[in-house]
């Protein structure tokens, strides 16, 4: 969601997660001038929350270097089929799963599909994530922390897990933190705090990959960000 300095105007839905399709002005997926060079070339990346934001712009640009995309989301299916036709627009597959990443089991079914369908994992890219603004620390529910991290942090341990078991040397997992890692959040502090956990995890599993796996392991901090 945009900060409290937004020069864009503001978006106003009622549903969560909501719909890029319906966001004035549209964001900016791809430059056109860019023009990929084929480092992915027939890899497989599993994305997370795909189906708009920063999730749409990854599976578009992995597409235009070569990469076949797993897009998962939760119920967005307007946006993950626009998502889907831009991949293919670029001359690679896109395959689309709708469901809970807070589910281990739904975690499951996504790497079997991507096993299914590629027969390989190459990229993991754990993107999707949800927040809830609360000007006041006494609305943060105990509810709305356990939601917020299942989904944001608790997922990834769910989905990288299933991933590993099929990835090998080379092969590269990317996660979505946040500059509220960093510098705080006073309404999202819950939201912040997984982005903190995200940071540690990030940290602790490239650790632990890299000497045994040759596996890498990054996180990305983006600020603010025109989207859901």
């Amino acid at each position: 969601m945009p900060d409290k300095k937004q020069t864009l105007p503001p978006q106003k839905q009622d549903t969560q997660p909501g719909s890029e399709a319906e966001m004035t002005p549209r964001p900016e997926v791809h430059k056109e001038s860019h023009k990929g060079t084929g480092k992915l070339h027939d890899k497989t990346a599993i994305i997370t929350g795909g189906d708009s934001g920063i999730g749409r712009a990854v599976a578009v640009a992995f597409a235009e270097e070569g990469a076949n995309c797993v897009i998962s989301y939760l119920n967005e299916h307007e946006d993950a089929e626009e998502t889907r036709r831009m991949v293919e627009e670029k001359g690679r597959r896109c395959i689309l799963i709708p469901g809970d990443i807070g589910d281990p089991s739904f975690c499951a079914r996504i790497v079997k599909r991507a096993m299914d369908e590629f027969h390989r994992i190459d990229v993991l890219v754990n993107n999707a994530a949800e927040q809830h603004d609360q000007e006041d620390f006494d609305n943060v529910t105990p509810e709305q922390v356990q939601q917020t991290f299942r989904t944001n942090i608790f997922a990834m341990f769910y989905l990288t897990r299933e991933a590993l078991r099929h990835m090998k040397e080379g092969a590269t997992n990317v996660n979505t933190t946040s500059v509220t890692a960093y510098r705080g959040s006073e309404h999202l502090i819950d939201y912040a705090s997984t982005r903190g956990a995200i940071v540690g995890f990030t940290r602790s599993l490239a650790k632990n990959l890299a000497p045994k796996r040759k596996i890498r392991v990054n996180a990305v901090a983006p600020g603010p960000i025109w989207t859901l």
